[in-house]
């Protein structure tokens, strides 16, 4: 069980298995500068079926399963993995949302013109910018993610 969330090495078997990903969500605005929590790392992920092959190879090594509350193990396959639906995983370094699109339906390759490549120590990630966050969550419409817009769009518009 883990005690505190590790998304550091939890991207780190995503790059350091080869899987082309976007971060997205909290971690993503986080690393845009907007002052939030957040208790999850979420990725959208190319699901071609070569880079859902690598993903699957990193999810296994660190022992992603499916968030369950009646405590079964149940693992990510590659068929729902191609698919546009969210996967809410657990893995040894913490909750990891594996999310085949997002907003307005939005894909990997949709998504890929609004990032950034942002350094994490020793790690290079690709992340959603927070115009982009804020177009993605205003789509979504969640009241959750309504609430977030505020410090979103205000740190943006200090970084101008």
């Amino acid at each position: 069980m883990v005690t505190a969330p590790r998304f550091d090495a939890a991207l780190a078997a995503l790059v350091g298995g080869g899987v082309a990903f976007i971060v997205v969500g909290g971690v993503a605005a986080v690393l845009g500068g907007a002052p939030i929590n957040t208790f999850d790392v979420d990725i959208v992920p190319a699901r071609d079926d070569a880079n859902v092959g690598r993903l699957l190879g990193a999810l296994a090594s660190i022992d992603a399963c499916y968030r369950d509350l009646a405590g079964s193990v149940i693992r990510p396959d590659a068929a729902g993995l191609r698919g546009p639906g969210h996967h809410l995983l657990l893995t040894q370094h913490g909750p990891l949302d594996v999310l085949g699109t997002v907003g307005a339906g939005e894909d990997y390759a949709q998504l890929l013109p609004d990032t950034e490549l942002v350094e994490l120590g020793p790690l290079t990630i690709r992340v959603l910018g927070l115009a982009g966050l804020i177009r993605t969550k205003e789509a979504a419409g969640r009241p959750k993610d309504l609430l977030a817009l505020p410090i979103r769009r205000r740190v943006l518009a200090e970084r101008g």
